[in-house]
């Protein structure tokens, strides 16, 4: 309810079968607990007011009547709290009954979702009792008040922006066409599934994958709360699976056969978002048997609530150990692919680097040796050449050296300070003028050495600069800024880190000892002498962290976020790294560069992309070079 954020719940409560009393005691208790951590909604399981597994008890006249008063009472009990909840129960109506989701708000019966696809196989024979949802809801009358009854009902908050929530139950989500589909286009940004599924080997890992893949495909936050403990276990075991997932992203998970809360906060802005920017997602206008109820939040419950969501501080690098070797193999070999198809394209055998002793230049390098492997070339074609000008260290300039001939690469260095001098004789620059012209001056020289080497032995040269430079302008316009090939550009500086870092891991003793002495050199471009030795100019002492940059592009980019709703994520998620102050600071610096670099992306040399996020002006990212920031920078200010 805070930057397009609210808290949900899944909840597994104790089940007696047919003990209605005790049901809604349990539920009761949940749905207060539920309220208190914050919730705006919790979902009950399949049929919770009675238990799932009443079998032929569900013909009986007596449980049915015990389940609407039970229902009724719990409406009663929880009628202050602000929290909407779906509750599992069976609804008689016409000489049907049938197998509902009873939705309702402070004591108010918004509707009564039903269940669309009885399973009547297997260990399933709902169709003994129930019958299926009609499409077109019907109005009836329940616990006393009048509520729609049926499939299709979309429930839409109307002091919540973004809030529009769909319920389907258990089976529903199996089937071909699950009723959730045409809830999600026509608007449910949140999905909610009351179930009970019985446990079988390898069956919580396919139902894990199913709510996943099924968020992802309709742009949707999706609850799913099963039956646990209690149940009968006369054939079956229920584990009280519960799952929350947002766009095929989990986000929380409750531990099998085990009851109880399990919440999670969905960026309903997000969603929102997503859909909006995938041009082949539109809703539908509501169909004739779609029915729309509407409901609202007290004000004070919406102003109150507080996010806990820590979003990811690398969100370009996968958390999961596992996931992030597979992601990095992954990397590099659509980097070296993009290299390989551009030279086999072109004819050519021989590819040109600048190899700083830094990241990005080493990333390059072990990207073209993986072309190279590609197209079965000598690495003898790989031609790489360490450049040293007025702040360059022996501790770059070696690790250089060394990881090329450990690679068995072709090295050379060439020094750049005589003609460097010569140019600001000829200019009239000079050299104790430690100014942007006095840096920018040996980018572009070591630029065009590049160039010419490439034209000297018909190669091409490779482009060191990864994304977050870019992203900052923190690149010599027409120097490190171009190449014939730039196979960095869709890298982030925190994902360089991991690939050299992956790369390491997998290499020879020598080979590695070097990488991970890249990988402790601080970041720099070295175009300022040296102090004592050491590197004098550290690009994040200048620009900031990259980490933060790196979080600010994402989420600028990926989403769309406003500056005020990254920067109070940024707090969360970098609670005692850096403080708010600090945030702030970094964050009106990113967006001024952002906007006033751009002129440097829009004319960038091919580059593969490799992730959602990229800057190529060919590709995902189109903005005029005018822009102006001040909106941007205003709402920062404001913070």
């Amino acid at each position: 309810m805070k930057d397009g954020l609210i808290r949900i719940a899944a909840a597994t409560p104790e089940t007696g079968v047919a003990d209605v009393k005790a049901n809604i005691a349990r539920m009761g208790e949940l749905a207060r607990e539920a309220a208190q951590q914050g919730c705006a909604a919790v979902v009950f399981p399949e049929l919770a007011v009675t238990g799932y597994t009443c079998g032929d008890l569900f013909r009986d006249a007596t449980l049915i009547q015990a389940a609407e008063r039970g229902l009724s009472q719990l409406m009663e009990e929880t009628g202050k709290l602000d929290l909407l909840c779906v509750v599992g129960v069976p609804v008689a109506f016409r000489g049907g009954l049938y197998n509902c989701a009873a939705v309702f708000l402070r004591g108010k019966l918004l509707g009564l979702p039903a269940k669309t696809h009885i399973p009547n196989y297997a260990e399933f024979y709902e169709a003994r009792h129930f019958t299926p949802a009609p499409e077109k809801a019907e109005t009836v009358l329940y616990c006393g008040q009048r509520a729609p009854m049926g499939g299709n009902l979309l429930f839409s908050c109307e002091n919540v922006t973004g809030l529009t929530v769909g319920v389907e139950i258990c089976e529903d989500l199996w089937v071909a066409g699950p009723p959730s589909t045409r809830l999600a286009q026509c608007g449910a940004t949140v999905l909610l599934n009351p179930s009970c599924s019985d446990e079988t080997i390898g069956k919580a890992e396919y139902r894990r994958e199913l709510v996943k893949s099924h968020s992802a495909r309709l742009l949707a936050a999706y609850a799913y709360a099963d039956s646990g403990f209690g149940e009968s276990t006369t054939d079956m075991v229920f584990s009280g699976h519960r799952l929350i997932a947002e766009n095929g992203s989990q986000l929380s998970e409750g531990e099998l056969f085990t009851t109880g809360l399990t919440m999670a906060d969905l960026d309903l802005e997000r969603l929102v978002q997503e859909r909006r920017r995938m041009s082949t997602w539109s809703e539908w206008p509501d169909p004739e048997e779609m029915t729309r109820v509407s409901f609202s939040y007290r004000e004070e419950t919406v102003r109150a609530f507080e996010p806990q969501r820590v979003f990811p501080k690398t969100p370009f690098v996968p958390g999961n150990g596992g996931d992030l070797e597979k992601r990095c193999s992954m990397i590099l070999a659509m980097q070296s692919e993009g290299l390989a198809v551009r030279l086999k394209h072109i004819g050519c055998s021989t590819v040109v680097i600048g190899l700083s002793g830094g990241l990005d230049s080493t990333l390059a390098l072990l990207v073209a040796v993986r072309a190279f492997d590609r197209l079965k070339l000598p690495y003898s074609g790989i031609k790489t050449y360490s450049m040293p000008g007025f702040g360059t260290t022996s501790r770059t300039k070696s690790n250089a050296q060394k990881i090329a001939e450990e690679l068995g690469v072709s090295f050379r260095e060439i020094s750049i300070e005589k003609a460097v001098r010569q140019h600001f004789s000829d200019i009239g620059q000079s050299e104790e003028t430690l100014d942007v012209t006095y840096e920018n001056s040996q980018a572009r020289e070591r630029t065009q050495v590049l160039m010419d080497l490439a034209n000297q032995c018909g190669g091409l040269v490779v482009g060191t600069g990864d994304l977050s430079e870019l992203a900052l302008g923190w690149a010599t316009y027409n120097g490190d800024h171009m190449s014939m090939y730039a196979v960095n550009a869709s890298i982030p500086k925190t994902l360089v880190r991991y690939l050299v870092r992956y790369a390491a891991d997998h290499s020879g003793e020598a080979l590695k000892r070097a990488l991970y002495d890249v990988l402790d050199t601080p970041v720099s471009p070295e175009l300022l002498p040296p102090k004592d030795g050491e590197i004098a100019q550290k690009t994040e002492e200048l620009v900031g962290p990259y980490e933060l940059h790196d979080f600010f592009l994402y989420y600028l980019l990926r989403f769309g976020f406003t500056p005020g709703k990254i920067y109070r994520m940024a707090c969360r998620s970098f609670a005692g790294d850096y403080s708010p102050e600090v945030i702030r600071h970094w964050l009106r610096t990113f967006y001024r560069r952002f906007f006033t670099q751009q002129f440097k992306r829009s004319c960038l040399p091919d580059g593969p992309k490799v992730g959602s996020v990229t800057l190529s002006p060919r590709g995902d990212f189109r903005m005029p070079s005018d822009a102006c920031c001040t909106v941007w920078l205003e709402e920062i200010d404001r913070l």
